[in-house]
């Protein structure tokens, strides 16, 4: 499986995003899917996730109610929309993908994306 993100960029503070990854390689239908993000100078962390199903999604405490993670099996893709973005959002965020798991730490991860880059100016 191979996952391409893309949707980074610099935004102001408030602002709002929209991450996409597309997965090709395998059967997306089976795959659970997540993100997670590396800010600068430190490691990298969960953002969210998102079954195969679509049924339920998880989210980091320090994103939850902001950002929302979707799916469109038809398209192959993932979502992260990201709304009222703060300075520590800024990251590499990088999509992640495993068979029939529902990605909770980077230890669930069995496929990477290259990641894409987010900074929110002040």
């Amino acid at each position: 499986v191979q996952l391409q993100a893309s949707g980074g960029g610099l935004v102001q503070a408030g602002g709002s995003l929209r991450l996409s990854c597309a997965a090709s390689g395998g059967t997306f239908s089976s795959l659970g899917m997540g993100w997670f993000r590396q800010p600068p100078g430190k490691e990298r962390e969960f953002v969210s996730s998102l079954t195969w199903t679509g049924g339920a999604t998880h989210y980091a405490d320090s994103v939850k109610g902001r950002f929302t993670i979707s799916r469109d099996n038809a398209k192959n893709t993932v979502y992260l929309q990201m709304n009222d973005l703060k300075n520590e959002d800024t990251a590499v965020y990088y999509c992640a993908a495993r068979e029939w798991t529902s990605i909770a730490t980077a230890n669930t991860v069995r496929y990477w994306g290259q990641g894409t880059l987010v900074t929110v100016s002040s």
